[in-house]
């Protein structure tokens, strides 16, 4: 029987990259992380083939006409996109995928064949996630705002029924990654 996927989302500021930290360091061979693409230029520190695959819109384009992509979608100007073989990757080395995607990335692994547990990460609240981006320090009020849009509208699509195996409120990191690990151990790992 395949390993089934796991598709972490949430809104930037959430808490989901120390949650998934913690659970690859916890769990160091059991874990892979699929590699999306994008087209944004990378961050500081951030390695090509490691972070993502950095590519051109041309070249991204190319992977969109060819099929290539599980989901992909356009946030902030960039596309970002996961490919069959980033999944396959991670698979074909007997460790559990991660898929760390929004939500049209959801909606649109929700039409595919893959079968992943979907698991949401969200904030306490609006204004603590304003509070969160805001204290980063990395966003103009105009991609603040629209990051926030974003957010609010990921935050009301995990509330339907059926979109997420597990909504997960991170208001303190141990309960939530508490949450997180029995929840993967309990399913994912059984």
């Amino acid at each position: 029987m395949p390993i089934r996927p796991v598709v972490l989302s949430g809104p930037s500021g959430s808490g989901k990259s120390t949650l998934l930290k913690k659970l690859f360091k916890d769990h160091p061979d059991t874990f892979g992380f699929s590699i999306s693409h994008t087209t944004r230029k990378p961050r500081e520190g951030e390695k090509q083939g490691v972070d993502y695959h950095f590519v051109t819109n041309e070249e991204f384009d190319e992977l969109v006409r060819e099929a290539k992509f599980i989901e992909h979608a356009k946030f902030g100007g960039n596309c970002y996109g996961t490919t069959i073989k980033a999944v396959d990757d991670v698979t074909q080395r007997g460790t559990v995928c991660i898929l760390d995607i929004d939500m049209q990335g959801v909606k649109s692994v929700k039409n595919t064949d893959l079968d992943p547990y979907f698991i949401f990460i969200s904030p306490p609240s609006h204004d603590v996630l304003r509070e969160r981006l805001t204290n980063r320090g990395t966003e103009t009020p105009e991609s603040l705002q629209k990051r926030l849009d974003h957010s609010f509208a990921e935050m009301e699509y995990s509330k339907e029924p059926g979109s997420y195996d597990l909504v997960i409120v991170n208001d303190e990191l141990d309960r939530a990654y508490a949450e997180l690990k029995e929840f993967v151990t309990s399913n994912v790992l059984n």
